[in-house]
């Protein structure tokens, strides 16, 4: 099967774009993050014309998750357990997390928060994000051990210094830092143990031993990340 994530930053600008990445690359799967619209808005029409379902988590103009699959659609799952919030006055759980099996395959598309800066609440809200995905995900590993599951999405953390553009450029910054680095390894040591990262740059295969590439084995975590100065919402 073959499956790719993609952050668009609004899909009803890159619908297009979208709708060829599919066909050039002739993906089954096609997770997405940012996709800035409310369920209401998403353009499905292009894709259903390509032969694709699509399952959509947008509130607002603010983050939205899809899975965009022609092998099957099922149990949808909005958020994952125990999920954090984040917001003021009231907060909400936000649109960073749908899941659905896909051709057997459990998919997640996620987009974990940005983080803004270092002591930031929203940093402790991405923190605290990525331990309970971490927790549930190891749930998930504990009650099915057959399971084949998928992270996949935007992770806004660069593994590795050679992840991003310049090292100089984010010191004291956020998808850097040594706690975000060790959630993305919690994630591995907890049996997500084949980790493919994104980047711009072809590179060497990481230290698991996986190249840049995102089959779907048992289980797998795929990030995106970008050598050039993020163009990211101060919302994300």
């Amino acid at each position: 099967m073959r499956i790719a994530t993609w952050n668009c930053n609004s899909i009803r600008s890159r619908v297009d774009r979208a709708v060829a990445l599919l066909e050039r690359h002739d993906l089954d799967v096609l997770a997405l993050q940012e996709t800035k619209c409310r369920d209401d808005q998403f353009p499905l029409l292009p894709f259903e014309a390509a032969g694709y379902e699509v399952a959509h988590h947008g509130l607002n103009q603010w983050n939205g998750v899809a899975i965009v699959s022609r092998v099957g659609l099922e149990d949808v799952t909005v958020g994952f357990e125990g999920m954090p919030t984040f917001g003021e006055p009231e907060p909400v759980a936000e649109a960073r997390a749908l899941g659905a099996t896909c051709g057997g395959v459990r998919i997640w598309s996620l987009y974990v928060p940005n983080g803004r800066e270092l002591g930031h609440l929203h940093y402790d809200y991405k923190l605290a994000w990525l331990e309970q995905l971490r927790a549930t995900g190891a749930g998930w590993l504990a009650d099915d051990p057959a399971a084949q599951i998928v992270l996949m999405g935007d992770w806004n953390i660069a593994p590795r210094d050679e992840d991003v553009w310049d090292m100089e450029f984010f010191a004291g910054k956020t998808h850097v830092s040594a706690p975000e680095r060790a959630a993305f390894q919690a994630m591995v040591d907890t049996g997500f143990s084949d980790v493919c990262v994104r980047t711009r740059a072809s590179r060497a295969p990481t230290p698991t031993g996986t190249t840049p590439s995102c089959a779907s084995p048992r289980s797998r975590a795929c990030a995106s990340t970008s050598r050039s100065p993020p163009l990211r919402s101060p919302r994300g």
